[in-house]
């Protein structure tokens, strides 16, 4: 058995950062693009090592199968320009020339939905709060339009280097990202490292779990949009390492995932009492799978004249998911698991358990079956979780067993299949869970163990599948309702 795990998956291998100084490096210091005073937009020279790592193969955006059916999806708009006309092409949209450039070497074909509509919306200024599928790029429908307007006021005024020597001062982001996790942080930094090469914009991201003085010395060398999550945001403000008082360009991004993790008293302590304008020079904009109470509540509050988009179904997920319920108990759920992983062909695995403990405990489970596995959760350092990130999406490690800290945000390009090991009792996590695999129209499967345990969720499961357009097992068809 082992020996056919280890030529059917391949060899473990060890989970080594891939960017320069590995053995002393973070995330939030990896290489972004080097501008000199003396360059000229849309005329700078190519670093071609960052661009081999930024535009890879493994990075670019590839549409799946499915994307023209994912592309007629329902979309409803409230408020807002009248006369907004949905995206064709990125061309369409009036963007920068240094955005458009990145965006084709990205591998960018079309817009998703969520662009087609966003992107409009933005660049007439209008606030904005949005819910989206997971999977739906929603994170170039707000980068693309806020950088491209950056980009050219820089182009009116350039930025001016500071004088050799000078002393340090406080980053004063035009924009700034706030979001509920240190992994959605990097990986946004991430994206914004690609859409800002070649160009005079300086990134950068701060989150918890790290030397906060390393972070304060990114910082002194220039921001011009930060992402950041909420704690450590408030954090450097206090040590005086942030301005916020040229933000012109708020996101609130996974805003009901900010709230679910209790930011909202910190969320309205940054935008009340920080020095950040409160005027109509700030455009806002909030990203949301749902649209609770309390996520209106904050625009209604915090937003001026703001349109209301939903892309598909508040809280939906996409019918390009395979869905697959299996009745396993629980005292065999890990031969199940073994059997399951045998009969599929390689691929990018995630599997989601609902404790700390399982996860070392599954990990070690499959790594002395000679999968090569990696497990995620909060306990972990920070270090740690970046590492085992990057060995997944780079495919050493193509089995990641995760707590619901990897459940929300992560964008990993080929995640094929998503296996709920332990189901969540709250559909809105199941819909964020399986929406890790069928990225921007690719297929995926998503298998999930159900038992008699289970069952306080199994109407609402019923009712996705079915609206899903997916199978219902025979041990659950009694939960369907006549409302369906």
């Amino acid at each position: 058995m082992e020996d056919a795990v280890t030529s059917k998956w391949g060899d473990r291998q060890p989970t080594e950062p891939t960017w320069e100084h590995q053995d002393d490096a973070w995330a939030f210091e990896k290489p972004t693009y080097e501008w000199q005073q003396e360059f000229e937009q849309g005329n700078a020279p190519s670093m071609p090592e960052l661009e081999a790592e930024l535009f890879g193969q493994e990075n670019r955006i590839s549409t799946g199968i499915n994307f023209d059916k994912f592309s007629r999806i329902n979309v409803s708009r409230k408020g807002g320009p009248e006369t907004v006309v949905p995206l064709q092409s990125f061309e369409q949209a009036k963007l920068h020339p240094i955005i458009l450039e990145n965006i084709q070497r990205m591998g960018y074909q079309e817009p998703t939905p969520i662009q087609r509509n966003a992107i409009p919306i933005l660049m007439k200024n209008y606030d904005l709060l949005a819910c989206a599928q997971t999977g739906s790029g929603k994170t170039a429908a707000f980068l693309l339009p806020v950088l491209s307007k950056i980009l050219t006021k820089m182009q009116k005024n350039p930025p001016v280097a500071p004088l050799p020597g000078a002393r340090r001062t406080k980053a004063s982001p035009l924009a700034l990202i706030i979001l509920p996790t240190r992994e959605l942080g990097i990986q946004i930094f991430d994206e914004t490292r690609r859409f800002t090469y070649k160009s005079p914009i300086r990134p950068a991201v701060i989150y918890g779990g790290t030397d906060i003085r390393r972070q304060k010395d990114q910082l002194a060398r220039g921001c011009d949009i930060l992402i950041a999550t909420p704690g450590r945001l408030v954090d450097a403000m206090e040590r005086g390492a942030i301005a916020l008082d040229k933000v012109r360009y708020l996101v609130l991004d996974e805003a009901d995932r900010i709230l679910d993790l209790g930011f909202e008293p910190t969320i309205r302590q940054i935008l009340l009492s920080s020095d950040l304008t409160r005027d109509e020079s700030l455009h806002t904009m909030m990203f949301s799978a749902t649209f609770p109470t309390a996520i209106q509540v904050l625009a209604r509050d915090f937003m001026n004249d703001y349109c209301r988009l939903r892309i598909g179904r508040i809280g939906g997920t996409t019918t390009d998911i395979m869905q697959k319920v299996i009745k396993v108990e629980e005292y065999n759920k890990e031969d199940t698991l073994v059997e399951l992983l045998l009969s599929q062909p390689p691929s990018r695995t995630l599997i989601f358990v609902d404790t700390k403990r399982k996860a070392d405990y599954l990990d070690d489970v499959l790594y002395n079956k000679h999968f090569p596995c990696i497990s995620l959760h909060g306990d972990r350092s920070q270090r740690e979780r970046e590492l085992a990130l990057e060995a997944f999406k780079v495919g050493r490690s193509p089995i990641l067993i995760a707590t619901a800290v990897a459940a929300r945000g992560l964008d990993i390009k080929d995640v094929l299949h998503v296996i709920n090991y332990d189901l969540s009792g709250d559909i809105d996590d199941y819909v964020h869970r399986i929406g890790r695999t069928a990225r921007a129209g690719n297929p995926g499967l998503a298998t999930t163990f159900y038992n008699e345990q289970n069952w306080t969720i199994a109407p609402q499961l019923v009712k996705l599948l079915i609206e899903c357009e997916q199978e219902v097992p025979e041990f659950l068809q009694e939960f369907i309702s006549d409302d369906v």
